[in-house]
């Protein structure tokens, strides 16, 4: 086992998870050093083992993404044998995710209240698709249904009368994800004073609505229900993309000191010179009209041109980048948002970064996603069961062990 490093260092988590958000808490917990065991089903494991391609000499990159710097095991929950291990591993962890359908680890006698009986001190976390209640509770729950649901699709896109766009990544996936994983560690501070476990209930769901702040508090201010503005903003402006000579820049000139700035650097007096434009609720009310003439100015300068200028006049300003330009750019590079990582089986590949950075207790990524069982017989041996006992679980296919 590779010695783990960052403030979660010592933590046990136990991973029943499989494609985004369960794992994405997961991954969350081993970037700071947590133990992450991921367990994985009989037969074929994780799904996202067969989101090909993209794949790298026919390892799937969306499991290698999701799940560096975990152990992995296989393990059949419908068997005896199978319950016998995942029970033996809760016992001493201090964390277990899954992210089923409501009642599934209830119905293998694996669910928190079985396993807190052995172990109160568990810190359980439960993502799903709705939560634990509610009317909903019993629905299964993916990104694209969670973004429709809560509010997201219809605040994303270019304007009113178009098709209803969902976001680019899979936000309330990750974001559940994330909100997890900031609970776990709320829930651990607990532990640490009481000795006390508790079970977490977030969603997908919830995940989605906390996305929709600002649009939230139009909505419950003024009874109307704001819709999509494309990359503009509710509430400021020019706060958006404006395309340039030879490609699209961002803009952020929303406050007055920075409107104000930008109208140094644009040499166009009919725009400083409109009423129209004075203040920032005179420009949310004729945005229209002042994307039609900003985007005349951007127009006429390549993006590398504007955002010397910007940068100059201390106007926020950035390029719109390919994921690909993302990766190579230099800050993201010297904020260690590009690292390369080992695999067991294809050697040095690249994945992203840890990103929140400690000044006492760094965060790293140090393994490779795991071959399918490839920690089996080292995790159980950990754990007390003996060799005989491992290979026995081995012929009986209660667990799958990479050879």
């Amino acid at each position: 086992m590779t010695e783990r490093k960052g403030p979660l260092a010592g933590v046990k988590v136990i991973e029943l998870a499989h494609i985004m958000a369960g794992p994405t808490c997961g991954l969350m917990l081993a970037d700071m050093g947590a133990d992450v065991i991921k367990v994985e089903k009989i037969p074929g494991g994780d799904d996202s083992r067969r989101f090909l391609p993209p794949d790298i000499d026919g390892e799937a990159a969306s499991f290698m993404m999701m799940n560096r710097n975990k152990r992995g095991i296989a393990v059949d929950l419908k068997q005896e044998a199978g319950k016998a291990v995942l029970k033996r591993l809760s016992k001493t962890a201090d964390v277990l995710i899954e992210n089923y359908r409501a009642d599934t680890m209830d119905k293998l006698g694996v669910g928190y209240d079985a396993l807190a009986e052995e172990n109160p001190g568990l810190i359980y976390c439960a993502i799903s698709g709705f939560g634990r209640t509610g009317p909903y509770a019993d629905r299964g729950g993916f990104d694209l249904i969670a973004q429709g649901m809560s509010g997201l699709m219809s605040i994303t896109g270019e304007g009113e009368g178009r098709p209803p766009v969902k976001m680019g990544a899979p936000i309330t996936d990750i974001t559940a994800g994330i909100l997890g994983a900031m609970a776990i560690s709320a829930a651990y501070a607990h532990k640490l004073k009481t000795g006390e476990g508790q079970q977490i209930d977030t969603s997908l769901f919830e995940a989605g609505i906390v996305h929709t702040y600002w649009q939230s508090a139009i909505g419950l201010a003024t009874g109307v229900a704001p819709g999509p503005m494309g990359s503009a903003h509710p509430l400021n402006a020019p706060y958006q993309a404006f395309k340039t000579k030879d490609g699209w820049i961002t803009l952020g000139a929303a406050n007055q000191k920075n409107w104000l700035r930008m109208l140094e650097i644009l040499d166009a007096p009919e725009i400083a010179d409109d009423p129209r434009f004075a203040e920032n609720k005179d420009r949310m009310a004729h945005l229209g009209d002042l994307e039609e003439a900003l985007n005349k100015i951007f127009a006429g300068q390549t993006t590398q041109d504007w955002l010397d200028k910007l940068k100059a006049a201390g106007v926020p300003a950035g390029p719109v980048l390919n994921v690909n330009e993302m990766h190579a750019d230099p800050h993201a590079l010297a904020r260690d948002m590009v690292v390369d990582v080992e695999h067991a089986r294809l050697g040095t590949v690249k994945t992203l970064g840890l990103p929140v950075k400690f000044s006492k207790t760094p965060g790293e990524v140090t393994t490779g996603a795991p071959l399918y069982g490839q920690h089996t017989r080292e995790v159980l041996g950990e754990y007390g069961f003996a060799d005989e006992e491992i290979e026995g679980f081995i012929a009986s296919g209660a667990v799958i062990a990479a050879d």
